[in-house]
């Protein structure tokens, strides 16, 4: 007797695209240019469907070189999701189907593993004969999803910043490539761990931080010809956090909404009661669970500049102000001692060590309307520090910009009509976000790699030690030591809740 083959999805998808080549079938499904087989799709998983998570997956439905297999979500469905949008979301996600009416009876903000198992469906059966599909599990534990979905390329991890490294490295120990939103951890010891676990397993990798920057590249250049002479400082600023703030735990204890595992969602994090207060996106706020807006903005700024300047070495020090807050108890003005969550708005020094090709320099980060005063550079012509921004401070001169894809500038204007070199980027650069896909088909490291990230985790996660110690601290990063405060080595990891330890 023949032994039963069971196929797994990867067979299966292939063979029923084969049996429909017989109808009429959409030629990007089965056919033209571009197409790609079935059985040589990258299969991968969506993990965290929340309105980031739901807000990316039509790039990876809309891939010819991705197939969507399963999602997952400790929440099953609800609709009061917080966004930037009321109808943002709904309206992304129905341009992706080109259904206009699609969700017509969703009230609100959605977000949750059936939306995304709805979502993912709907695309792939609107290319199908049947006009149906039904070949998108949605599981409640990513574990489960880990354990039972066998013919699985990669993962995509979407959820708060604090599963992220519990996510990676068990996906990685599964055999499965990993790409993650950022951070790929919110603590500098689960980091490492992170990118060692990347370097032993030979998983294919990705931060989705990463993207190429060609006015990096021209920065670069203008630092080379010494048009501000040696680097002494690289200041970056945003106006986030754009999320509601505060500064202790709540102490009310509304019911867990139905249909979310608290539990799950809580992961690693010791136990404590459900609030509304921590989740969706507003989990960035707290210490616990994200990673602030330095994490949440200055990955996209930092990442690439330290890839293209060459920065590799992680801060021997850092210190930083944060907002203070007074509440009146009995009639009295009293300090709100924070301890749980970032603050309103920051000031971070990070002092670097001298790296191959620069000279040592400290690096400034502002948040929450913090920002430089204009320079005189800048006050010759005219203008302010603008509300977001990069600014890179020399021996000799300043380069101001290049934070959000524009043009940078040597300044003042005088200064950028001298230079005789190249002055502009070129039209439409291709910024290259997607090359994860390709680094998985080509089975080589991607250039946003966890290995490649390594230095921006430690960077960004140093900061938040910075906030939490309120003090001056000095790191050695080869011991994984803050070496002036032993108090303040808690924070290089995390209290985990039995059953998670990493």
């Amino acid at each position: 007797m023949k032994k039963k083959h069971s196929l797994n999805r990867r067979e299966f998808v292939s063979l029923a695209a084969t049996a429909a080549a017989a109808t009429i079938v959409p030629r990007h499904v089965l056919g033209g240019p571009g197409f790609v087989p079935p059985s040589d799709k990258i299969t991968i998983a969506n993990i965290g469907c929340g309105t980031q998570g739901l807000r990316e997956m039509g790039s990876l439905l809309s891939n010819p070189q991705v197939q969507v297999v399963a999602v997952c979500d400790p929440n099953r469905f609800s609709m009061g999701y917080l966004d930037w949008s009321p109808s943002g979301l709904l309206n992304d996600i129905r341009g992706t189907l080109g259904d206009k009416t699609w969700g017509a009876d969703v009230k609100g903000i959605p977000g949750g593993r059936d939306m995304g198992q709805a979502y993912v469906e709907k695309y792939y059966g609107s290319n199908m004969p049947s006009g149906s599909y039904r070949g998108c599990p949605a599981y409640e534990d990513f574990r489960e999803l880990l354990d039972r979905e066998k013919d699985l390329d990669a993962i995509k991890i979407m959820t708060p910043d604090h599963l992220h490294a519990t996510i990676a490295i068990a996906a990685m120990k599964k055999g499965k490539h990993v790409v993650t939103h950022k951070p790929i951890a919110n603590r500098i010891r689960e980091g490492k761990l992170v990118v060692e676990t990347a370097r032993k397993t030979g998983a294919i990798t990705h931060l989705l931080a990463w993207s190429r920057r060609p006015e990096y590249d021209l920065i670069k250049q203008w630092i080379d010809d010494g048009v501000i002479g040696e680097l002494r400082e690289i200041h970056n600023w945003s106006y986030r956090p754009v999320w509601p703030q505060w500064t202790s735990n709540p102490t009310d204890t509304p019911p867990v909404p139905e249909g979310l595992n608290w539990d799950l969602w809580l992961g690693p994090v010791p136990d404590r009661p459900y609030h509304p207060n921590y989740t969706n996106n507003v989990f960035r706020g707290w210490y616990d669970f994200g990673g602030g807006s330095i994490a949440d903005m200055g990955h996209y700024s930092l990442f690439p500049l330290f890839l293209t300047l060459g920065i590799d070495r992680a801060p021997v020090a850092a210190k930083s102000f944060g907002t203070v807050t007074r509440t009146a108890v009995d009639g009295v003005c009293r300090p709100v001692v924070n301890k749980v969550a970032f603050p309103y708005s920051c000031m971070i020094q990070l002092k670097f060590p001298e790296q191959r090709s620069l000279p040592a320099f400290d690096l400034y980060w502002y948040d929450g309307g913090m920002k430089p005063f204009p320079p005189p550079e800048l006050e010759a012509d005219g203008r302010d520090t603008p509300e977001e921004g990069l600014m890179f401070v020399g021996t000799k001169g300043k380069i101001l910009g290049g934070f959000r894809g524009e043009n940078p500038e040597i300044i003042p204007a005088s200064a950028m009509t001298a230079y005789p070199g190249k002055k502009t980027l070129d039209k439409d650069p291709d910024r290259g976000r997607d090359e994860w896909v390709q680094a998985i088909l080509d089975k080589k490291e991607s250039p946003g790699s966890f290995q490649n990230a390594a230095t921006i985790t430690e960077t960004i996660n140093l900061a938040a030690i910075a906030l939490r110690a309120g003090k001056r601290i000095e790191y050695d990063s080869d011991k994984t030591l803050i070496t002036n405060d032993e108090e303040a080595n808690q924070y290089l990891t995390r209290e985990y809740r039995r059953g998670w330890e990493l």
